[in-house]
C-alpha cells in the first residue's frame, strides 16, 4: 500500500501545512502504533497539571515522550532523569509543532525483573546460611571514638554523615575509606575496604570502633553493588559492628540484612552512630543531682544521732546539776535554822564533804558523758565516708549513679565515676 498516493501533483493544488501533518500523523499512528521502546530518561519536565514530558534516548537517536496524568500511570515511580527504562507507548505526530513523539501508557525499570530475581535469589542463599540472624549481629558501641566510613569521597552522602557526626559527637574521629558505589567492579572495592579497615595494622589505618558503609539515593542499577554477594560477605565477615546506609528509606539491598543495623539513610546511620552530646550533659548533670541526693541522705542519720546524743547529754548534766543545788540549799537552810556553834561546824563539815562529793559526782557524770560522747564520734568518724576517704579508700559509680561493688558488673564502654577524698575522676572501660 502506498501511504502517499493520495498527495497532489506538483501542477496541482499544494497541501497546507495542517494536512501535511494529520496525514502524517495517520500514517504513523497506523504503521507503529503502541509499542515497547526502550531507553534511558532525560528532561524530565514535571507539570503542575499532573503531566510529564521527557526525552527517551540511547546512542544514535532520541525522541520526544509525553505521560499524561503520570502519578496515575503504572510505573511512573521509575521515571527519572537517567534512569533506564522500557515503555508501552503510541506513536504520534504532535500537530501544534508537527514533532515526532509518543504517548507513555506505562513504564518499568529496565532489566529490573532480572535483577529482581538475582536479589531474591540471593536473599534466600544467604537467609538460609543464617547471615541475616539477628543472633549474629553486634551491638553497636555506645560511645565510639572512631568510626570508619566506606562510600564515595564526592557523594553528598559522605557530607551528610560528617555534618550530623561533627554536631552530635565532636569527639568522634571519622575515618574515610573512598570507594567507587557506582560501576562495574565497585561491589570489590567496597568488600576489600570492609576488610582493610577490619586489619587497621596492616594497612595503616587507626582501629576503628564503629563502620558506616553506604551511599545516596539512586535506581536499582544504582544501588546494585550493595546487592552483590561479596559485599555481603564482608558484612558478614566484619568484626568491627557495621552499619549499612543505602539509598534512601524505602531502599532495601541485601547489605542491609547482612549488617548489625540498617539506617534509612546516610544520615540517619550518623545520628544511630553515635550518641548526642546535649542529651549526654543533660543525662549526666541528672546523674550528679541524683549522686547528691544519694550522699545527702546516706550521711543524714549519723548527724541526727550525733545531735540526739549532745542533747541527751545535756540534758543528764542539767539534772544532775540541778539535784546537788536543790541539795545544797536544803543543807544551808537546815545550817541557817541550827544556831549552835558545833552544829554550824558539824553542818559545815558536812557541807564542805557533800560539796566535794558533788563535786566529784558531777566531775564523774561529765567523764562518763564526755567519753561517751567521745566513743559516738570515734565511731561516726569511723562509719562515715570521710575516715574511709582519709585511709585512701574510693566510691566508685556507674553511669546511673549506683555504687559499683563488682568488678563482675562492668559491661564494656561504660562510664565510671571514682570519688576520692578531694575530687572526682571520670573514666571509661574497655
Amino acid at each position: 500500500m502506498d501511504l502517499f498516493s493520495d498527495i497532489p501533483k506538483k501542477e496541482t493544488k499544494a497541501l497546507s501545512v495542517t494536512q501535511l501533518v494529520r496525514k502524517m500523523k495517520r500514517a504513523i499512528e497506523a504503521e507503529v502504533g503502541r509499542l515497547w521502546i526502550e531507553g534511558e530518561v532525560s528532561n524530565l519536565k514535571k507539570q503542575a497539571s499532573g503531566h510529564w514530558y521527557f526525552s527517551l534516548k540511547d546512542e544514535g537517536s532520541q525522541i520526544q515522550c509525553a505521560m499524561f496524568g503520570a502519578r496515575n500511570k503504572e510505573g511512573s515511580e521509575t521515571i527519572e532523569d537517567g534512569a533506564q527504562v522500557k515503555v508501552f507507548a503510541e506513536a504520534t505526530v504532535y500537530a501544534a509543532r508537527g514533532q515526532l513523539q509518543v504517548i507513555v501508557e506505562k513504564a518499568e525499570r529496565s532489566g529490573q525483573g532480572d535483577l529482581q530475581a538475582r536479589f531474591e535469589a540471593l536473599k534466600r542463599k544467604l537467609h538460609a546460611e543464617g547471615l541475616f540472624d539477628s543472633s549474629r549481629k553486634k551491638a553497636l558501641p555506645f560511645f565510639p571514638r572512631t568510626i570508619g566510613i566506606v562510600t564515595s569521597p564526592t557523594g553528598a552522602a559522605l557530607q551528610d554523615i560528617l555534618n550530623i557526626l561533627t554536631r552530635r559527637a565532636p569527639w568522634v574521629r571519622p575515618v574515610l575509606y573512598p570507594v567507587r558505589v557506582q560501576g562495574k567492579g565497585v561491589e570489590r572495592e567496597i568488600a576489600e575496604g570492609i576488610a582493610r579497615l577490619n586489619t587497621p595494622g596492616k594497612y595503616g589505618y587507626p582501629a576503628c570502633d564503629l563502620l558506616i558503609v553506604g551511599r545516596g539515593g539512586g535506581s536499582l542499577e544504582d544501588l546494585w553493588c550493595f546487592n552483590e554477594e561479596v559485599v555481603a560477605r564482608a558484612i558478614a565477615a566484619s568484626r568491627i559492628p557495621i552499619i549499612s546506609a543505602v539509598g534512601h528509606e524505602i531502599d532495601f539491598t541485601i547489605a542491609d540484612f547482612v549488617a548489625d543495623l540498617r539506617a534509612p539513610t546516610p544520615s540517619a546511620a550518623a545520628e544511630l552512630a553515635v550518641p548526642d552530646v546535649a542529651e549526654l550533659r543533660t543525662f549526666l548533670e541528672n546523674a550528679r543531682k541524683r549522686m547528691d541526693r544519694a550522699m545527702r541522705n546516706f550521711l543524714r542519720e549519723p548527724y541526727q544521732r550525733l545531735d540526739s546524743l549532745r542533747a541527751e547529754l545535756s540534758q543528764l548534766t542539767l539534772s544532775a546539776l540541778r539535784i546537788h543545788t536543790q541539795r545544797l540549799q536544803s543543807i544551808r537552810a537546815r545550817q541557817l535554822a541550827l544556831r549552835p556553834g558545833r552544829i554550824v561546824e558539824q553542818r559545815l563539815d558536812n557541807l564542805l564533804s557533800l560539796k566535794k562529793s558533788l563535786s566529784r559526782s558531777t566531775a564523774h557524770h561529765m567523764s562518763h558523758h564526755s567519753e561517751r560522747l567521745h566513743r559516738l564520734r570515734s565511731l561516726l568518724r569511723t562509719l562515715g565516708p570521710e575516715s574511709a576517704f582519709d585511709r585512701g579508700f574510693s566510691i566508685t559509680l556507674t553511669d546511673d549513679g549506683k555504687i559499683l561493688r563488682s568488678a563482675k558488673n562492668i559491661r564494656p564502654g561504660q562510664k565510671l565515676t571514682t570519688r576520692l577524698i578531694d575530687g572526682d575522676i571520670t573514666s571509661t572501660t574497655n
